[in-house]
């Protein structure tokens, strides 16, 4: 069992390098989720996730992207560069929050968290761009 138990217990950085808690979504459904500019599904994921956020962002539904340049360096841009590509490519913008690393020695002690409470197939390294956890109302992490 982890130490933290909700998301609500960590603070992360903005995409202006900015700390955030997340205890701002105290109440909302999010969905969280490792994102590339660059990746093969970056069009079809990131229009599912502006689909989505139209549909649902009046009942609660938040997204919260965390660029990752793990997977092939397909994310070699900075977040305002990436933030700048999602509003003018989709006309969408997710919260977005400083670039991280997901897997490995250095990966962030917020995503360690997310792969221990949602496991994946096989392994619990976090296996490419857009995976994404749901996360309830309540904090807890629900699905992968």
């Amino acid at each position: 069992m982890s130490e933290h138990k909700t998301i609500y217990e960590f603070t992360v950085k903005d995409a202006e390098g900015k700390d955030v808690s997340l205890s701002k979504y105290k109440g909302q459904v999010v969905i969280i989720v490792n994102v590339a500019s660059k990746c093969g599904y970056t069009k079809n994921h990131y229009t599912e996730l502006k689909a989505l956020h139209d549909k649902y962002h009046d009942q609660g539904l938040r997204v919260a992207a965390f660029p990752c340049n793990q997977f092939g360096g397909q994310e070699p841009a900075c977040e305002a560069e990436i933030l700048k590509f999602v509003k003018d490519t989709y006309n969408y913008e997710p919260d977005l929050y400083a670039k991280v690393k997901v897997n490995g020695a250095e990966a962030d002690p917020f995503w360690q968290f997310l792969k221990k409470e949602q496991g994946g197939t096989l392994i619990n390294a976090i296996k490419w761009n857009f995976t994404k956890f749901l996360i309830n109302r309540k904090g807890y992490v629900v699905k992968r």
